[in-house]
């Protein structure tokens, strides 16, 4: 599994007397150098389980896995789809670990979180989407860990409704789904996906009374009036928590970067999305969709004393 911290080149800027400026000053990643990132890494190896965290090449990996935060991703480390944004593998998958379930829930009981993320590879292969191993894995994290708080970040399964709830039903404490972009730009960053789709399980999942989460990256050519029209209809959805962060592109053959979003914009759009009604947003530069979500505990238990 790759240990890459992609950061992006900004092109165009460079002349022979003059290095290139790799990113903006506000974009810095933490270089993993401290014992509690080799020893999370080890347990990983250890128990062949799969990070979004390498296998996305995240630049917050440094700073996360020495907080012992990370996100496993189930279901093997090959996605069906081809997301233009994305460094997760595409290609024809192995079939499902039926021992994954188990050992990710063995992973996180050593760990103690108090709140983790589980997401997946899209699995269009497969009948159900994967959404028995989903079901499984939870079930199994649940009873091992009681005490913790658990977040899921899945697919679409296709807008089924019905495999969603096989999902809903192993009772996660938030059931997040990303957006990733504007409508306008969807079919060009996430290729196979579809937005009326993705709204269709968010909204799906939340009248079924879960805590609901999407994520939007910035500076692929959206305009601020696009992510706004975005924030107004995810609040009238009634999803809970948004994440907003830059998007990076992982290598040269991935969607380039548009534009780098300043931090003020960030808080703006922050501000925009509390006034909107999201309950809970988190937006910056380097956030990801499970960016310091491991501090997240207590607001996730609070959230879902108020849903029905």
């Amino acid at each position: 599994m790759s240990e890459r911290l992609h950061l992006p080149v900004i092109e165009g800027q460079a002349t022979p007397a003059e290095p290139r400026r790799r990113h903006p000053a506000w974009i810095k990643a933490t270089l993993p150098t401290k014992p509690a990132f080799f020893e999370l890494r080890s347990m990983v190896k250890e128990l062949e389980l799969h990070t979004v965290c390498e296998s996305a090449s995240c630049p917050n990996i440094g700073e996360c896995w020495t907080r012992k935060a990370l996100t496993i991703m189930i279901l093997g480390d090959i996605c069906t789809r081809s997301c233009r944004f994305c460094d997760v593998t595409t290609g024809r998958p192995k079939p499902a670990d039926p021992d994954e379930p188990r050992r990710v829930a063995e992973m996180l009981s050593r760990l103690g979180l108090e709140h983790t993320v589980i997401t997946c590879v899209d699995r269009d292969d497969l009948e159900d989407f994967g959404a028995a191993h989903w079901a499984e894995t939870i079930t199994r994290v649940k009873a091992a860990c009681p005490q913790m708080t658990l977040e899921i970040l899945a697919g679409d399964f296709k807008g089924k409704t019905e495999l969603v709830d096989i999902v809903l039903d192993a009772d996660p404490d938030v059931f997040a789904h990303n957006l990733e972009t504007v409508p306008r730009l969807s079919r060009q960053v996430r290729v196979q996906a579809s937005y009326p789709r993705s709204y269709k399980i968010l909204e799906h999942a939340r009248k079924r009374g879960a805590v609901t989460k999407t994520g939007l990256m910035l500076g692929l050519g959206e305009t601020i009036e696009e992510v706004h029209e975005v924030v107004d209809q995810l609040a009238g959805l009634g999803v809970d928590i948004l994440t907003l962060g830059q998007y990076l592109a992982p290598s040269k053959q991935h969607l380039q970067i548009e534009r780098y979003v300043h931090p003020d914009e960030f808080a703006a759009l922050e501000t925009y999305a509390l006034a909107a009604g999201i309950r809970h947003v988190v937006a910056g530069p380097l956030v990801r969709s499970s960016y310091h979500a491991d501090g997240q505990a207590a607001l996730v238990r609070a959230l879902r004393a108020k849903h029905p």
